[in-house]
């Protein structure tokens, strides 16, 4: 069998497991029920303590970073950056160090000729309700290594050496640009054919199902939205082998995953309209000492912006029962306000477009990824000069209801970032409006964002996020 047609029948499984009536395994009612059951035993706390209650972190005498006495895991250190572009050109903040590569992983397995993945309800500190679903692994180096000191980290054997396995996607991607600097981690799928017994907490699911479960509150975690994004969607002819029961969105949604159908701009385009994006953003970034960063004050409890907008540094103590260790400090990110995550999408010519922005963000490898049409916090815009605002927001916002076609508020990443959630929506413009789109932006189809998610720095976490939420539209507002 040649490549391509490898490529193929995996596009076709893996869209064949998301259009799925129900998992093989359970049903969601069967899984609901575990759920609930897992999180009623679950006895884990999250207290916010000053920083004098960090144990084996301190604020180093020389520079005022806040590190871990190990030198491993993450630092909060500051930043300054400079611009050519945008209406602030200078700033400092806290920003996240932590330069390890981290593994997100996901294992699957067909039941009944349906592809399922093997997903963890997961306590993270960060998560405002506790447990959610994440990735079979989700660990840092530090974790797996044993750093910590813990229990080993379940089913990694199956990522640290994938080669004897069928690897499904394996790829560098970044995190937030905005509060993590040069941050990345090791996106994986890995198919087994051998059974593989769930631990305590473990759960198969099919594609379908978790994209049912995309619809509820933070619920599927980032990491596990990261790492869904990544799956080999795209293929040929996917309107004309799934028929749609005459749904025009989600036919449209169904020609955009397809490789034989007609593109507004060409990959080649889009990617030079990127690495253009990416000589003209003159960005500055440099690490300084913490006690260097200027607008941001220190209390015995939080580093906060002297506007009290934006976000705090802070610290929690963790006591929990089912993790590698059972209890432990740390700092964390604390945004101040829900942000806005959302897409614009538009049938063109009979296909469906989403609507992406070449964005800087500080902490990036390569200056630019792309990002949603709109990835914001609209409080924070109170301390900003109005050219700053950002383009579509009102648009987004302001939507009739019947445009809204995917709207669920959910978490950022729980192991660095305290309760800081998102709304993540996706928006459809009627294929006869005519909307004014600056250079900054561009509309791609969901295959064009499918081949840029298979390199590394071109798609940010936001938009990875948003392309499984709209990869779940295949379902909606019923079954295919």
């Amino acid at each position: 069998m040649t490549s391509q047609a490898v490529d193929s029948d995996l596009s076709a499984r893996v869209t064949r497991s998301a259009l799925a009536a129900d998992g093989t395994v359970t049903n969601l009612w069967g899984f609901h029920q575990w759920f609930a059951d897992y999180t009623a035993d679950d006895w884990s706390r999250v207290s916010e303590i000053p920083f004098s209650g960090l144990t084996g972190w301190r604020f180093e005498e020389t520079t005022g970073n806040l590190v871990h006495d190990s030198g491993r895991f993450f630092s909060v250190q500051g930043l300054r950056v400079r611009s050519e572009q945008g209406p602030i050109r200078a700033w400092s903040q806290p920003i996240i160090v932590q330069p390890e590569v981290g593994v997100l992983g996901i294992l699957v397995k067909e039941f009944n000729g349906v592809l399922h993945c093997l997903m963890q309800a997961k306590m993270e500190p960060g998560n405002h309700n506790g447990i959610q679903l994440s990735p079979t692994v989700q660990a840092t180096r530090s974790n797996y290594t044993g750093v910590h000191g813990g229990k080993p980290v379940p089913y990694l054997e199956y990522f640290r050496s994938p080669l004897s396995h069928h690897v499904l996607a394996d790829v560098l991607h970044s995190e937030q640009g905005s509060w993590f600097h040069r941050k990345r981690n090791r996106n994986m799928i890995v198919e087994v054919a051998e059974d593989v017994e769930p631990l305590p907490g473990f759960h198969w699911l099919s594609i379908g199902q978790l994209y049912e479960l995309l619809r509820t509150d933070d619920l599927v975690n980032m990491d596990a939205r990261t790492v869904l994004s990544c799956l080999p969607f795209a293929g040929r002819g996917l309107a004309d082998t799934h028929a749609c029961g005459g749904d025009a969105f989600r036919t449209a949604l169904m020609r955009s995953l397809s490789e034989d159908e007609a593109t507004l701009h060409t990959t080649r385009h889009v990617r030079s309209w990127i690495t253009d994006a990416r000589v003209r953003f003159e960005v500055d970034a440099t690490l300084i000492g913490l006690d260097d960063v200027r607008g941001w004050q220190r209390s015995a409890d939080r580093i906060s912006h002297e506007t009290g907008l934006f976000f705090d540094v802070m610290a929690v103590d963790v006591r929990t029962g089912n993790r590698e260790v059972g209890g432990w400090t740390q700092p964390m990110i604390h945004a101040r306000d829900l942000g806005v995550v959302a897409f614009l999408v538009q049938r063109i010519g009979g296909v469906l477009h989403a609507l992406v922005n070449v964005k800087a963000e500080p902490g990036f490898v390569d200056v630019v990824e792309l990002a949603p049409t709109v990835q914001c916090t609209p409080q924070n815009y109170k301390a900003l000069p109005p050219e700053a605002y950002p383009p579509f927001l009102d648009e987004v916002l302001d939507a009739p209801a019947d445009s809204v076609r995917f709207d669920t508020t959910l978490s950022e990443e729980g192991g660095r970032f305290f309760r800081t959630r998102s709304r993540y929506m996706i928006v459809e413009v009627p294929p006869d409006r005519d909307l004014a789109v600056p250079h900054d932006f561009r509309w791609v189809t969901m295959r064009q964002l499918a081949s840029l998610l298979r390199h590394s720095h071109y798609v940010n976490v936001q938009a990875r996020s948003l392309t499984a939420c709209l990869h779940s539209l295949i379902r909606q507002p019923e079954r295919c």
